[in-house]
């Protein structure tokens, strides 16, 4: 009887009472989200002059991090910025019911790894040839709020 039921309701139906299942379960998770990341693949820069400003802002709150990047003069402090931003905004669409502004988010994790390197050759004295390594890195950086994993860790003593 229950087979013959669900044959009778239109497909579109069905897909619009998913989404709303989907939404609902949503809802009744957000504020509880785990960290976010937001990632950078492939950009044409040295890892090792990205490293140097990714560990001045591992572990700072958001805010503390965005005036240091803000205020560097460095040209990797500009492309992290606009990474943590991304960050910050995956975190404000994970959890659509908490304040960006009265959560404590901090930088979790940064990571620079390094990803293809293009080999080039540079013409050198006496007929020879140096070959030019034009480096590139991944990015990832992950958000996290402080006053959840306080949260977590009281619940867990509890238990």
């Amino acid at each position: 009887m229950e087979a013959k039921e669900n044959r009778k309701v239109k497909r579109s139906v069905k897909i619009r009472l998913k989404k709303e299942a989907w939404k609902e379960a949503k809802k009744s998770v957000s504020g509880k989200q785990g960290p976010v990341v937001a990632s950078l693949r492939n950009f044409p820069s040295a890892p090792r002059k990205m490293r140097l400003v990714a560990d001045m802002i591992r572990g700072q709150r958001v805010s503390v991090a965005l005036n240091i990047l803000k205020f560097d003069a460095k040209f990797a402090s500009i492309i992290l910025e606009k990474v943590l931003l991304s960050a910050i905004a995956n975190w404000q669409l994970k959890n659509e019911d908490v304040n960006f502004e009265e959560a404590d988010l901090y930088v979790k994790e940064i990571y620079v790894d390094s990803a293809r390197m293009l080999k080039r050759l540079r013409t050198a004295p006496q007929g020879r040839a140096h070959r030019i390594r034009k480096r590139s890195h991944h990015l990832a950086i992950t958000v996290d709020d402080r006053n959840r994993n306080v949260e977590n860790d009281n619940e867990i003593q509890k238990d």
